[in-house]
């Protein structure tokens, strides 16, 4: 039996949705993806993008279709989509729209160790934070604006108004923790304000040892699979 093809990246699905539009060559494709303000939702390097055409050629589910140059270019490879790639990008889709898969952001590991950082350090990092986050609602606002008034087809930038609902109830959590933080109602780690040092206090509840009662356990645990 063969092996089993690895899952597809979200860079090698944005690739082959493109290529199930129309055959093009990895420039233009990467460039198309910027227009569409694909780097919102994948990370977009010329040199990923370039790599992940390849590793998709080496698995047969694209193929070079000819090689074209326009003056001192340098010369560009075009790509088509196969059937098995086809098969691949529906079956991927499928899978990740079906399976709320664990994918291990960044800023819930800040969070949860925040503790380690004064109290009037972590209000000003997160006050940054919801200035930034804002300023990415706005541009949400001004995309689907555009897109409203280009008569785009909804289907085409559903996603925008998926990341102002998860932009907005990230920002509504923020205010409420900020607000408990400042006046006092969450309490917060003691540092000595001239060394930086944590104050002794008491430890971890959740610690090495088992408590008479154990916490709950997710009931998909990380390696669970779909």
């Amino acid at each position: 039996m063969g092996q089993a093809r690895p899952a597809l990246t979200a860079l090698a699905v944005s690739v082959l949705a493109l290529l199930e539009e129309r055959p093009m060559h990895p420039y233009e494709m990467f460039q198309l993806l910027l227009r569409r303000n694909e780097d919102l939702i994948v990370k977009l390097r010329p040199g990923s993008l370039y790599h992940t055409v390849a590793r998709l050629a080496d698995q047969e589910l694209v193929r070079a279709e000819g090689v074209d140059r326009e003056g001192n270019r340098p010369e560009r490879t075009t790509y088509r989509i196969t059937a098995s790639g086809r098969d691949a990008l529906r079956a991927r889709l499928a899978e990740i729209l079906r399976y709320p898969a664990r994918e291990y952001p960044l800023f819930p590991v800040a969070l949860s160790e925040a503790h380690n950082l004064p109290k009037d350090e972590v209000l000003r990092l997160v006050r940054e934070r919801v200035a930034h986050l804002e300023r990415d609602l706005a541009d949400l606002d001004t995309m689907a604006d555009w897109a409203r008034t280009h008569e785009v087809e909804r289907r085409y930038w559903i996603v925008l108004p998926y990341l102002r609902a998860t932009l907005s109830a990230e920002l509504g959590w923020l205010t409420g923790f900020l607000d408990e933080l400042a006046c006092g109602a969450l309490e917060w780690e003691e540092f000595d304000p001239h060394t930086g040092a944590r104050l002794a206090g008491p430890e971890h509840p959740w610690t090495d040892d088992d408590p008479p009662e154990r916490p709950p356990v997710p009931r998909r645990s990380a390696g669970a699979a779909p």
